[in-house]
């Protein structure tokens, strides 16, 4: 990857819209080229793909919650079960695995704090091999969905 190509990639994250003529024109190139830049940038998965971003709010989501989970169990067979499980939840937003306590962090987004409690005491709580949920409610977002670094 060369510096056209993280220039490509800067671009595209900040205005994914961008037809392939603006795109070349941002990036100092012929459309040709770009094309073919872009074309192999995403056959090889570096863009894996292009969707919109919307405001939670539009949508009655106006409640965040961070939440780490510490496992009762860690084997293999149980971890798989728990990670699977939350692959089908769709107010989870993000879920990472960690090193140390606590093994997760979740970041989930519900209408209210009614509808987070429902979901944490019915699912998050019945989830496989699950000991302690600890929520940690998100007061404000100071940076969201920033751009990777491409340079």
């Amino acid at each position: 990857m060369d510096a056209v190509d993280r220039k490509i990639l800067a671009v595209l994250q900040e205005e994914g819209r961008l037809t392939l003529t603006e795109l070349a024109q941002r990036v100092q190139l012929s459309v040709s080229p770009c094309h073919r830049r872009l074309r192999a940038l995403e056959r090889d998965g570096t863009i894996r793909g292009y969707r919109a971003v919307v405001d939670p709010a539009a949508l009655g989501l106006n409640f965040e919650a961070l939440v780490f989970v510490t496992m009762r169990q860690e084997d293999r067979e149980t971890l798989l079960s728990f990670e699977d499980a939350l692959t089908r939840i769709p107010n989870v937003l993000l879920a990472q695995r960690l090193f140390g306590d606590p093994d997760y962090l979740l970041r989930i987004v519900t209408a209210d704090l009614a509808a987070y409690q429902q979901l944490e005491d019915d699912v998050l709580s019945a989830l496989p091999g699950v000991q302690r949920l600890n929520s940690t409610l998100v007061m404000k977002r100071v940076v969201n969905d920033r751009s990777l670094p491409a340079s």
